[in-house]
């Protein structure tokens, strides 16, 4: 049998270090530059496995020569921050010192203090032969960059769930592995390193279930267990200050989810219960409690969906070329915004995700075509024309015309191969 190769033990909060908060210029560096020392929270264990002996720290500054010839650390990191994201793995291939600074949290949290850092979309697809995969798409150069593999106990895993912390920590967390079952597992991939981690496992061993982040914290709830033959209410949160997960008030009824979203601070959720009822509940984290709802808001509501800058929006049509606005005074989806641009139903083009990038909405669809809209000027328009907030940054399958769509379903060549499980944005 194959040894089971598990991503490396290390804390899931090494990346909230002080310097993400209380960092604001380049001034006093070489207290974080690599060699002179580690920026890591002296509250935290920084790794559970043994070390090696390391010269003193003197020793190791004394030598080092600088990061560019020339130019003191200062402006040198100055410097380097401004490079393009996707070049930084080039940029690690310099020398040591290169390597351990775009390894730092002292350089990605510079990157995001001065409004440099870049966002990423990540999607995890599934293929048809139920093999887990994922991609990362840069929309600055509009590529899609190379990643380091799922591992293992995730690469055919079903109902998992999937979460962003701190901006740069993308979590997959729960699901039924094809062998083992329903499983706790908690991994989380840093943006900031590209590599793979181990977290706390969940309290409770779930697939199928409701997720979201509320205050940087992980919030899962309902689903399903093996040996269980009727719907979880159990709910539970994690939150990486603590490094754990701590039990949080149960579900009004047992369900499983298959919409929700976070709005005005509140987690809406929706879903069949136990005799395949469709159920919606509300969450406060404030009061810890859960109670059914059944507004304008939660009737018309339509997956994918997503809340930006206060307002709650979802898709209308199935290839996501219509967005709808929640309208709070009416209770009621009453707002179109339409690219009049709408490129069939079949399977593939089917809009799978929708979520916020830099201040902009983003749908991304099943043959990974990539739209945007700016819906910030939306209420601008006053009764004129939607198109132009519109605008493609990835166009696989993008101009697939009706008749070709139909073509392809005579053809019997419209069978879809593979499609979006989990949809984040990540910063670095």
């Amino acid at each position: 049998m194959d040894r089971v190769l598990h991503p490396p033990l290390v804390d899931s909060t090494a990346c909230l270090c002080r310097v993400d908060t209380g960092l604001k210029t380049v001034a006093g560096v070489s207290r974080y530059v690599p060699g002179t020392k580690l920026c890591l929270r002296p509250d935290i264990k920084p790794s559970i496995h043994p070390t090696r002996n390391k010269p003193a720290r003197g020793d190791r500054s004394s030598n080092q020569s600088p990061l560019l010839p020339g130019l003191p650390d200062d402006l040198a990191i100055a410097c380097l921050i401004r490079v393009q994201r996707a070049e930084h793995r080039k940029l690690r291939l310099v020398c040591k010192r290169w390597h351990h600074l775009l390894a730092s949290n002292f350089f990605y949290s510079l990157r995001k203090n001065f409004g440099i850092a870049e966002e990423w979309i990540y999607v995890v697809k599934r293929d048809r032969d139920g093999k887990i995969s994922w991609h990362a798409f840069d929309p600055v150069y509009q590529v899609w960059q190379p990643l380091p593999p799922v591992p293992k106990e995730y690469s055919g895993a079903l109902g998992f769930g999937c979460a962003v912390l701190s901006g740069c920590h993308l979590y997959m967390f729960g699901g039924r592995d094809p062998l083992k079952g329903s499983m706790r597992r908690v991994i989380f991939y840093n943006a900031r390193t590209n590599k793979w981690n181990r977290a706390p496992d969940m309290l409770r061993r779930r697939q199928f279930f409701g997720t979201c982040v509320i205050n940087n914290c992980l919030y899962v709830a309902g689903g399903e267990s093996e040996g269980v033959h009727q719907c979880l209410r159990s709910a539970e949160v994690y939150d990486p200050n603590k490094n754990r997960w701590s039990f949080i008030s149960d579900m009004s009824t047992g369900m499983v989810p298959f919409i929700g979203v976070v709005y005005e601070g509140k987690w809406f959720l929706k879903g069949l219960g136990s005799h395949r009822q469709v159920l919606s509940e509300v969450y406060q984290p404030e009061a810890d409690s859960w109670y059914p709802v059944y507004d304008g808001m939660v009737s018309g509501w339509r997956n994918p969906s997503t809340s930006l800058n206060g307002q709650l929006y979802a898709l209308d049509c199935k290839d996501g070329c219509k967005l709808r606005v929640y309208d709070e005074a009416t209770d009621s989806w009453s707002k179109h915004i339409d690219s009049k641009m709408h490129l069939g139903k079949s399977r593939a083009m089917e809009a799978a995700a929708l979520v916020p990038l830099n201040g902009k909405l983003c749908i991304i669809r099943n043959n990974m075509s990539i739209s945007l809209v700016d819906v910030s000027k939306f209420e601008d328009l006053k009764g004129s024309s939607a198109e132009h907030l519109w605008e493609t940054i990835a166009g696989k399958g993008q101009f697939k015309t009706l008749v070709t769509n139909l073509w392809s379903s005579l053809a019997g060549r419209n069978r879809l191969k593979s499609h979006i499980v989990h949809c984040q944005v990540l910063q670095a």
